[in-house]
């Protein structure tokens, strides 16, 4: 008999997680074939991608091998990029994989699928605004973060020479205040200080000007007023800029734009303003809703074809109070757990249940300075303000949390004694 055929697309947080438990579940035993596909040869946790930006996570220590990953854990990993679908015939076309000089290094290919996953994720939302393609990094994967953090290296270098500074001191410009943004301007004064201590520059963070933009009322608009208040207060004792109510019309190369006709001399700029499912999956023939994300029942199966789920970043699932599931790394945590139950009892032919998103809580990591954030507690929901080392403690926590899921108990252990050796061996810093 045929062993059912589960492809995943997409290798993030929730992807890779959902692979590894049905890898050893099912692929270890023969009772399926679990397949992950995605167009990068390694995982990297996406929302420490703000570390690797400014250098103080080394992505080449932290990174998985999709390759090596799913011979320990039972799935099969296909490299690729999703650029069609035939529901009908339930296949799947992947496009060229390419290398560095438009080489072709794999073929187009058509695959075959039972029951397909989408755990693509989410990308930058420009909202079509002028120049931010051309003139702005964005944070979505490990290369654009790497390019980052070697842009920000050359330019500190350049600072080091007075006669070739634009401005009197460093400028980067984030639009965009919402996590990703936030922790990335405090990431910055950490390596301004640490590239100074380790004589890359002259320069220290007082040499620093960040300038964080927001188009709405105060940073992290989607966290309680409590947490906004305490980041934005630890924000503006770093030396960070806070423009909130400020809409950005355009970028220019050495210059952010705003509405009221405001012109920001910088050096650096980042785009982390809104988040968008892939443009890809207009191609796909599914109903999408807001920012493009596909619209699915409350058992994470598209409202077009059942065989098809989706989760994450890249769909929208209904809550019993009208509200949809927001795009949140807990909430692709919590729905790889709901969905590795629903495809168990898709093949013994059970009864799919609904996913209930739980909020656990936020926490914001504002480098070695701070950490800020609410825990949730008990059935009525009650917020728990932390911060300091308590909020430290929960916030790395989360990162173990992950590790646990895709490697185990013990290898997660051996890993943390690992990193706790890194911290006197390596310098706390990637400078290369």
């Amino acid at each position: 008999m045929d062993r059912t055929r589960i492809m995943v697309v997409g290798g993030g947080a929730g992807g890779l997680e959902l692979v590894t438990r049905l890898g050893r579940r099912l692929g270890r035993r023969g009772k399926a074939e679990i397949t992950l596909i995605d167009r990068n040869t390694t995982h990297i946790w996406k929302p420490l991608l703000h570390e690797v930006a400014t250098g103080t996570l080394d992505s080449s220590i932290d990174e998985i091998s999709y390759q090596s990953h799913a011979q320990l854990n039972g799935y099969r990993f296909q490299r690729g990029t999703l650029e069609g679908l035939d529901r009908d015939a339930r296949q799947l076309r992947l496009a060229p994989v390419l290398d560095d000089h438009g080489q072709e290094v794999l073929p187009a290919r058509t695959l075959d699928y039972d029951l397909l996953v989408l755990a693509l994720g989410s990308v930058s939302n420009d909202f079509g605004t002028p120049g931010v393609s051309e003139h702005c990094h964005f944070l979505d994967s490990p290369a654009q973060a790497e390019a980052f953090r070697h842009d920000m290296l050359n330019t500190f270098l350049r600072y080091s020479d007075p006669e070739r500074r634009h401005h009197p001191r460093l400028t980067v410009g984030i639009v965009g205040a919402g996590a990703t943004g936030v922790e990335l301007a405090a990431e910055l004064y950490d390596a301004s200080r640490m590239l100074h201590s380790y004589g890359f520059t002259e320069m220290d963070s007082r040499h620093l000007e960040v300038h964080l933009i927001e188009a709405a009322p105060d940073v992290l608009p989607a966290l309680p007023e409590r947490i906004r208040g305490a980041v934005r207060t630890e924000l503006e004792r770093l030396g960070v800029q806070v423009h909130t109510g400020t809409r950005v019309v355009c970028v220019e190369q050495n210059a952010i734009v705003t509405a009221d006709e405001a012109r920001i001399e910088t050096d650096l700029n980042v785009w982390a303003a809104g988040i968008k499912a892939p443009d890809m999956l207009r191609e796909l023939g599914l109903t999408l809703e807001r920012n493009q994300r596909i619209k699915v029942e409350p058992t994470l199966q598209s409202v077009d074809d059942p065989n098809i789920f989706v989760f994450g970043d890249c769909a929208s699932c209904p809550q019993p109070d009208g509200s949809v599931v927001p795009p949140r790394a807990q909430a692709a945590h919590q729905q790889a757990q709901r969905l590795y139950k629903n495809l168990l009892a898709r093949l013994d032919n059970g009864t799919l249940k609904p996913f209930r998103y739980r909020d656990r809580g936020s926490l914001i990591s504002l480098a070695h300075f701070e950490a800020i954030g609410s825990l949730m507690r008990g059935a009525s929901a009650r917020s728990l303000f932390i911060e300091g080392r308590l909020a430290k403690f929960f916030y790395a926590s989360l990162y173990r949390m992950h590790q646990r899921a895709i490697h185990g108990t013990a290898k997660t252990a051996l890993i943390l004694l690992s990193d706790g050796l890194n911290r006197f061996i390596r310098p706390r810093m990637k400078l290369h």
